[in-house]
Parts: structure tokens; C-alpha cells; sequence
């Protein structure tokens, strides 16, 4: 958890905690918050303190993984040279991510984007904060000449965020196996083989 004491007290992480095993077992709607607060051993009207309902408490989790998700990505990244192999890093990085928190992933994908409050919480803003990322390693690729002159920065990464969506979308939905290195490297080769200098 990304914060500790006072704003992150243990029934709070409890909760968190118990929602985040249901919900590798079964689908968002299916939980309920009687079986979340028996998970975690605590009572149901604690769920309430710290949440304003069972949504509030999803996109709170969802805020928790992409914190550490974005954090991951930070420290994989510094350790690459150029901007295509930082933008190499992040796309094996997110296939990753997807993979290993399939119903999270489901969930975002189906579920989450559909609700208006999703956009005004947290883990929005996480979001908005690992494309901000991937926009400025893409001006900076531009910059630096690494990344051919005139490519629209915004378009590319459209161009990537889309590729990784769709190269797990399928397997994630259906439970199918993902290929992790293969769907990496085949976006990569198809992108990164266009817009290298």
C-alpha cells in the first residue's frame, strides 16, 4: 500500500486487502460487502467509514495498483538509454500488468470506463499520469532525433495505448493465454520500425 498511519489505517487495508482476493475470484458484481467485511474480519459499517460504497472502494483499489504500477514503470524506465527502448519497457511492462490482474483488467476495460464517476477519481488520474509519461519519453524521442521528425507525439501514443488494449483484450475477456514477448515485440517491430530515425 502506498500509504501508511493515520491515512491508511489497518481496517482500511483490511478491506482493501479482502476486496482485492475476492476479486480474483469472482466478478465485481457478484461481491458483496457483508462477504468483503467477513474476508477481512471486520464489520460491515467499517467499509463505510473509509468508503462511500463498493464502487468507491474498487476505484480506491484501482488507485493502489496503478500507484505501484506507475511507480514500477518510473524505475524500469530510468534504467533504459533511448526513448524507444523506454517506450519498449512500458509496453512489456503494461502486457504484463494486464496479464498477471486479469479481472482487474477485465474490469477496467468492460466496466470501470463506462462510469462517469471513474473520471473523476484517483485512479483516473493515475492513468492520466502513465500517459503523460509515455507523451513526453515520445517528445523527447522527437527531440533528441531518435524519433523521426513531423511524428505527431499525441497520435503515437494513441497508436501504442490501442495496440497494447487490443493485442490482450481477447485473451483477457476469454481467458485465453497471452504471449507476453510475442505481442510486445510484434507492436514494438510494427511501431518502432516506422518512426526510428
Amino acid at each position: 500500500m502506498a500509504r501508511r498511519g493515520k491515512t491508511n489505517p489497518p481496517g482500511r487495508i483490511k478491506i482493501m486487502n479482502a476486496f482485492s482476493e475476492l476479486m480474483k475470484q469472482k466478478e465485481f458484481s457478484a461481491i458483496t460487502t457483508a462477504e468483503i467485511a467477513r474476508n477481512g474480519s471486520v464489520t460491515e459499517g467499517l467499509i463505510y467509514k473509509y468508503f462511500k460504497d463498493k464502487r468507491d472502494l474498487l476505484y480506491q483499489v484501482l488507485n493502489e495498483h496503478f500507484t505501484e504500477f506507475q511507480a514500477r514503470i518510473q524505475s524500469r524506465v530510468a534504467g533504459e538509454e533511448s526513448c524507444i527502448e523506454q517506450l519498449e519497457v512500458i509496453i512489456f511492462t503494461s502486457l504484463d500488468s494486464y496479464a498477471q490482474n486479469r479481472l482487474l483488467s477485465r474490469m477496467l476495460f468492460l466496466e470501470v470506463r463506462s462510469s462517469p464517476e471513474f473520471f473523476k477519481s484517483g485512479a483516473y488520474a493515475m492513468i492520466r499520469k502513465y500517459a503523460a509519461t509515455i507523451l513526453e519519453i515520445i517528445q523527447d524521442g522527437i527531440a533528441r532525433k531518435e524519433i523521426k521528425e513531423g511524428t505527431d507525439p499525441y497520435m503515437l501514443r494513441k497508436v501504442i495505448l490501442g495496440a497494447m488494449e487490443h493485442a490482450c483484450l481477447g485473451e483477457i475477456i476469454f481467458g485465453r493465454a497471452l504471449d507476453i514477448d510475442k505481442s510486445s515485440s510484434s507492436i514494438c517491430e510494427i511501431v518502432f520500425n516506422g518512426v526510428r530515425r
